[in-house]
């Protein structure tokens, strides 16, 4: 296949699932909900909203600061600049097509900076593992805050419907429990049986192979000049993820009130949406209303709010990227210039 035709329909497959999740979510409103909605938008405080725009930009600048230590530890010295340029670049691709903003930041750098593409290629693994790493700590945390309400939660919206519109009369969480435990030992029975055509398969190999890779990325960690400068940026990105859309809760008067732990749950459930949708279009508004029914924000002001943090984090990329897009070439040309 014409690999510009298969970019298209990568593109519009993903276009195509942010506006069904749209649809989904708008499908069974009111006119007075969707009133309720622009309502909440049009009235919100959008100094707040300005405000996540700077500590979006500081924190991918922190980890353009971030990648440049792993770069360093081949033997290379790039430029500040041209990383947070080739940073902006790549989140903007990604906007696009998934992995795109990878290979995008990588030939930014071969281009300019004389890295070889594989070289750097690598040190986006490494760092994807480690953000890998830091989300699986930050969900567990997140559930071991929020297990309360996440139990009454999931008890009053999925098992006791299923058990009314099922006839239930025993406990579902425990049939559950069983259906799990049986799962498990059934997958593990097939696996010992079939484990000799189940590793030489193409997507066995794959899933393998991408184990391997994260591991060799935690290695080649050990390789980093100032360790704790480096897990300090680590820190500082995800800390600055969390307040980006905190500080947009003071925009609407429902979720002013809100606490950290209420931005921690939107930054670990709005993650898991963005995973499954390229760029969260559509799905992320979503998580964020039921997350913040957990709260007592009612759905249609958390949706609006889903908007308004979605939104400002992508109007971010989209005009930092636009404008990273303009000046690397230019800047890069005016120092070949002076060399």
């Amino acid at each position: 296949m014409n690999p510009k035709l298969k970019n298209i329909i990568r593109f519009s497959v993903f276009l195509g699932i942010g506006i069904f999740f749209i649809w989904i979510f708008l499908h069974n409103l009111t006119a007075e909900q969707k009133q309720e909605i622009i309502h909440s938008m049009g009235n919100a405080n959008y100094w707040w909203i300005a405000m996540a725009i700077p500590l979006g930009i500081l924190s991918h600048y922190l980890r353009a600061l971030r990648w440049k230590m792993l770069i360093e530890t081949m033997g290379y010295k790039p430029g500040n600049r041209n990383m947070f340029f080739a940073v902006m670049i790549g989140y903007f691709a990604n906007l696009a097509l998934p992995r795109l903003g990878e290979v995008s930041r990588c030939t930014i750098l071969t281009k300019y900076e004389n890295v070889p593409f594989q070289k750097s290629f690598g040190t986006v693994i490494t760092e994807r593992v480690l953000d890998m790493l830091v989300f699986v700590l930050l969900f567990f945390l997140n559930l071991a805050l929020q297990a309360e309400r996440l139990s009454g939660y999931i008890n009053e919206n999925i098992y006791k419907p299923l058990q009314s519109k099922l006839h239930l009369s025993y406990n579902l969480s425990g049939a559950f429990t069983i259906l799990m435990i049986s799962f498990i030992v059934v997958f593990g029975i097939l696996f010992l049986v079939f484990r000799k055509k189940i590793t030489a398969n193409k997507f066995f190999i794959k899933i393998k192979n991408t184990a391997l890779g994260f591991v060799e990325g935690i290695k080649s960690l050990v390789n980093v000049g100032n360790k704790w400068l480096f897990f300090f940026y680590t820190f500082a990105i995800w800390t600055l993820y969390l307040l980006m859309a905190y500080v947009v809760f003071f925009s609407i008067p429902d979720s002013s009130g809100l606490g950290l732990d209420a931005g921690l749950a939107i930054l670990v459930f709005g993650t898991i949406g963005i995973m499954v949708v390229q760029g969260g279009i559509g799905i992320y508004p979503a998580i964020v209303a039921e997350t913040l029914v957990l709260y007592g924000v009612a759905s249609m002001q958390g949706y609006a709010l889903g908007w308004l943090i979605w939104t400002s984090q992508n109007v971010t990329i989209v005009l930092v990227g636009i404008i990273s897009l303009i000046l690397l070439p230019i800047l890069n040309n005016r120092k070949n210039e002076k060399a």
